[in-house]
């Protein structure tokens, strides 16, 4: 069991990718504490957790919007005091938000994408910090997204907030490098899942043609498994992985699974991180 007597917060679990982190780790033997917004599918997801469970480890479920402070600081401290303490946080929380051009989106969707996506980040780590600085143990894993390596025409809150949830994440491992506390954050693959029905629902003149025949073959196909992201995601939790911090993960293209070998090379290096490419990279002469 990869992560007995190992406690979590998740965020964004009553569905999609972060149930199955919530599945994956109850399996593992954590005991978890499970949040999002929708009260019925969260205590679904608890009761499904439960029956996986079986008694072996505790499953909690507890309502909250990340983007809200005062949410996330009650979320913090129930859990910590129901739990008896945490050792690994996984921000899953995320959307989409507004589809198609940029002078033609809501604003104020705009900025609530930004809110939850990169802001419910933020939040959640600052709030678990001063615990995780306490024991000087701590595994963060973040999650990334399409849109963090590459331009979303059409998609750009989500994908400005997820570039920005890798970088904000390789920052803070610097912060807390020497405490004993490892970031990272995980590109699990195209998933299908809610996200990719939003997408087919907007229509090819919202999120753009390509994007959407992209997501008719992914449709089609099945996609990645999100169990294969969620195991790297346990592989991040547990202690196999201790000292690999400040990376972006893919658990599609990266062979994460022998990763431990390899702390020392990773350690100062900038394999596995957002860096800018000059011409030289690319054989050229100029510049």
């Amino acid at each position: 069991m990869k992560l007995a007597k190992r406690r979590a917060l998740i965020t964004g679990a009553s569905q999609g990718f972060g149930l199955a982190v919530a599945r994956a780790f109850v399996a593992e033997g954590a005991e978890v504490m499970i949040c999002a917004r929708g009260e019925e599918r969260l205590h679904n997801a608890q009761k499904e957790l439960a029956e996986l469970s079986r008694e072996k480890s505790r499953v909690l479920a507890m309502p909250a919007d990340v983007s809200e402070p005062d949410d996330v600081q009650h979320l913090v401290k129930t859990t910590l005091a129901e739990l008896g303490g945490l050792e690994i946080l996984v921000c899953s929380a995320g959307i989409y938000g507004p589809k198609g051009r940029l002078q033609d989106v809501s604003l104020a969707e705009w900025s609530k994408a930004i809110a939850i996506n990169l802001m419910g980040t933020v939040l959640s780590c600052r709030e678990i910090l001063p615990h995780f600085r306490d024991r000087k143990y701590g595994k963060i894993v973040l999650l990334s997204g399409g849109g963090a390596t590459k331009p979303l025409p059409y998609l750009s809150a989500y994908a400005a907030s997820k570039a920005a949830v890798v970088r904000f994440g390789e920052t803070l491992a610097e912060e807390v490098r020497e405490v004993g506390i490892d970031v990272n954050a995980v590109a699990p693959g195209p998933l299908n899942t809610r996200l990719l029905d939003e997408v087919l629902e907007a229509g090819p003149t919202r999120v753009g043609y390509s994007f959407y025949e992209q997501a008719l073959r992914q449709k089609a196909q099945g996609g990645t498994p999100m169990e294969q992201g969620a195991s790297l995601c346990v592989f991040l939790a547990s202690a196999a992985s201790d000292g690999i911090t400040g990376k972006l993960i893919s658990a599609v293209w990266d062979p994460w699974e022998n990763l431990s070998e390899h702390v020392d090379e990773l350690r100062d290096s900038d394999i596995y991180t957002l860096r800018r490419i000059v011409p030289k990279d690319r054989g050229e002469g100029w510049g």
